[in-house]
């Protein structure tokens, strides 16, 4: 089984005041950089999903994928979706740009949850959509699905029966969306 990761870092930040949120500095590293040594050793190739001129990753070492038609995280999903088969893994493990505490064992529990099949990550009873595994074989329905004006996350999962891989630790999902979750961040790393 090939396993290839994407990060998805497509969003315009509103919340952030339009900043860049990959950027974004946590610790004195930027937020992307955090989740790419969380996600980078549980996959066999990595990824970035954004938009916008690419050169400004230049320094993360990831081939940036940008959106056919930007309609949200799905759009990120179908760049990796497309980008992986070409090069023959068998599915895609996401995550966003803003999540830096990601769990250790995010790939093989979603693996173990789907048996290979689509599986969103739940924490606490609250599921974390951007955190999933989709196979490679669903690109095409994917594809129709974008087209057809959908974009909602969840739908195309439960359209699909997405399996739940249940994780005990909500730090590993924190999502970290306005410079509060950032200044709260920072103090909880400190401490």
């Amino acid at each position: 089984m090939r396993l290839f990761g994407v990060i998805l870092a497509g969003g315009e930040g509103r919340r952030m005041g339009g900043a860049d949120k990959a950027l974004l500095p946590l610790a004195g590293r930027p937020l992307l950089a955090h989740v790419r040594d969380r996600l980078e050793p549980q996959v066999e190739a990595l990824a970035l999903s954004a938009n916008g001129d690419a050169a400004r990753f230049a320094g993360f070492g990831l081939p940036v994928l940008a959106d056919a038609a930007p309609q949200g995280p799905l759009s990120g999903v179908l760049a990796a979706l497309d980008w992986a088969a070409a090069q023959g893994a068998d599915a895609v493990v996401s995550a966003s740009v803003d999540t830096p505490f990601l769990p250790g064992d995010l790939v093989p529990q979603l693996w173990l949850a789907g048996d290979g099949g689509l599986a969103v990550a739940e924490c606490g009873g609250r599921l974390h959509p951007t955190c999933a595994l989709w196979p490679v074989s669903l690109r095409d329905d994917l594809r129709g699905w974008l087209a057809s004006g959908e974009a909602k996350v969840m739908g195309f999962a439960a359209r699909h029966g997405a399996a739940r891989a249940g994780f005990s630790d909500p730090t590993g999902f924190m999502n970290l969306n306005t410079p509060e979750d950032i200044a709260a961040a920072e103090a909880a790393l400190r401490a």
